[in-house]
């Protein structure tokens, strides 16, 4: 661990953004799931969910999409009823990215709230039943032929937006991750393999010094 290596990891988990998420519904090819991962690292979340009936399925496409879920925790559930009450209870505010006559353009939102964002899969969407139980329903404006961005494109697309207001609110300029959380992703981001045996044998993990070396 150099201390180079060291400052970038906490630079990245003091710009984590705990009330931000993204709900895949369905989504389970490894192209999408590897640049969906890689979008809600780059803006700063580190917990998403995925929906999906066939949680080892998910496991071998993330295998398949490489090192992108390295940096970002991915929540598998059977149905939307095991997240989206959970993350309502917390504060969160839930829209469903959904073309259709009640959606409205995704940059008229106000994301600097909790907020959680649902993709669907292209071959299904998102159920009259589950929208129902939402905030609002977001779409990108298309100008073309094509009606809808595959689900990881219109992703980043919406997250830069979150993004945009965020940064203009300030919600980077300070570490928003609990001090318990900070540390552990800290020692997990820096030592994951030692993490894995901490953790597996039910250790806590030792502390790091200023400059990232074991104590």
């Amino acid at each position: 661990m150099t201390p180079e290596r060291f400052q970038k990891i906490k630079d990245v988990l003091n710009k984590r953004q705990p009330d931000l998420t993204i709900i895949m519904d369905n989504v389970h090819k490894p192209h999408n799931l590897a640049a969906i991962i890689r979008s809600c690292d780059a803006v700063g979340i580190g917990n998403i969910h995925g929906i999906s009936s066939n949680e080892r399925k998910v496991g071998i496409n993330l295998k398949a999409a490489g090192g992108s879920n390295k940096w970002v925790h991915l929540h598998i559930y059977n149905s939307k009823a095991d997240v989206i009450p959970n993350l309502r209870s917390t504060g969160f505010r839930i829209y469903a990215a959904n073309k259709s006559t009640k959606a409205k353009d995704y940059r008229s939102f106000d994301y600097t709230l909790p907020t959680a964002i649902l993709v669907g899969s292209e071959l299904n969407g998102i159920s009259p039943k589950t929208l129902e139980k939402l905030d609002g329903e977001i779409m990108i404006p298309m100008e073309g032929m094509v009606a809808n961005l595959n689900v990881s494109v219109a992703t980043a697309v919406i997250l830069f937006e979150v993004q945009k207001q965020r940064k203009k609110a300030g919600l980077y300029k300070k570490t928003r991750l609990d001090k318990k959380t900070y540390n552990q992703l800290l020692f997990e981001f820096s030592y994951p393999n030692v993490a894995k045996y901490y953790h597996n044998s039910g250790k806590s993990y030792p502390s790091l010094d200023k400059n990232g070396n074991i104590l």
